[in-house]
C-alpha cells in the first residue's frame, strides 16, 4: 500500500490510499480510500508508517526512571487488611504499626534479615512498592528491631484478641514445639537442651506455636533452650484459656 497525490485540475490534488497488484502479467493499482479530507500531518504520519518508519523516537519520548514490582505487595497487604490484622496490632496507625505490618508482609514475600528488609523498604534501594505503600521510604534496621520490641509489649493483648476470635468453648487446638540452635553467646534464653535439628552441644531456644483447628496461629512463646515440652504446653494452655474465657 502507498499514498499517491493525483492532480485535480484547478482543485487541490486528491490524496489516495492505493495498492499495487498483478493481473495477467501486468502491474495494476486500485484505490482503497480517499484521504483528501485528512490533515497533512496525519497523511504524512500514515505515509511514514506504510514505509515502515518509526513514528516515535522511543529513546527520546520515554525515560524509565524506575520500575518496582507491586502486584504481590498489593495482594498480601490487601489480604492482611481484609483480615483486620492492622487493627489487631493497634487501633490507630503509627510508625511502629506500619513497621510491624511491613515486617509481616516482607516475611511472606521475601524472608530476609532485618538489615536486608530495611534496605528493601528504603526508597533509594527499594525492591518493591511496600515501603511506599506504608510510608516507610526512610527506614533503618534499628527501626525494625524497635518494632519487634513494640510488638512484644503488645503480645498479650494481640493474643487475647486472636483467642477471642478463633477459640471457643470445646474447640480443638493444635500445638507444636520446636527449637532453634544459636552460634552466638548473647541470647539470654540460650541453653543446652534436647536438639531437634541435630546440633548436639549447641545453645538453643525452644518455642511453641498454638493454632486453632484450621491452622490459624493464635499464640506463640519462646522459652529457654532446656525447657521441657510439658512445661510449654501447660503454659500455653493456661494463657489461651484465660484469653478465650474457656477452662484449661
Amino acid at each position: 500500500m502507498y499514498i499517491e497525490r493525483v492532480p485535480n485540475r484547478r482543485s487541490p490534488p486528491a490524496v489516495l490510499l492505493r495498492e499495487s497488484f498483478r493481473e495477467g502479467g501486468r502491474v495494476r493499482k486500485r484505490t482503497l480510500a480517499n484521504l483528501s479530507h485528512l490533515p497533512d500531518t496525519t497523511i504524512e504520519q500514515l505515509r511514514r508508517a506504510l514505509r515502515g518508519e518509526s513514528l516515535v523516537a522511543m529513546d527520546d519520548a520515554f525515560a524509565i526512571v524506575r520500575a518496582r514490582p507491586h502486584g504481590h505487595v498489593a495482594a498480601v497487604l490487601g489480604t492482611l487488611r481484609k483480615l483486620g490484622l492492622e487493627r489487631l496490632l493497634a487501633s490507630r496507625r503509627s510508625p511502629e504499626r506500619d513497621r510491624a505490618v511491613a515486617l509481616i508482609v516482607a516475611r511472606v514475600l521475601a524472608p530476609d534479615s532485618k538489615l536486608a528488609t530495611a534496605r528493601a523498604l528504603a526508597s533509594e534501594s527499594a525492591t518493591s512498592t511496600l515501603g511506599e505503600m506504608l510510608g516507610l521510604e526512610t527506614v533503618e534496621a534499628d527501626d525494625l528491631y524497635a518494632a519487634l520490641d513494640w510488638l512484644e509489649a503488645r503480645q498479650a493483648k494481640i493474643e487475647t484478641a486472636l483467642a477471642k476470635r478463633h477459640l471457643h468453648d470445646g474447640t480443638l487446638v493444635l500445638y507444636d514445639v520446636s527449637s532453634s540452635y544459636f552460634e552466638g553467646r548473647c541470647c539470654p534464653l540460650a541453653r543446652i537442651g534436647h536438639s531437634r535439628d541435630g546440633k548436639q552441644g549447641s545453645l538453643q531456644i525452644v518455642f511453641g506455636l498454638l493454632c486453632n483447628a484450621d491452622g490459624c496461629p493464635v499464640a506463640v512463646e519462646v522459652y529457654a533452650g532446656n525447657t521441657g515440652d510439658p512445661t510449654t504446653l501447660k503454659d500455653q494452655s493456661t494463657r489461651c484459656a484465660t484469653a478465650s474465657g474457656s477452662p484449661a
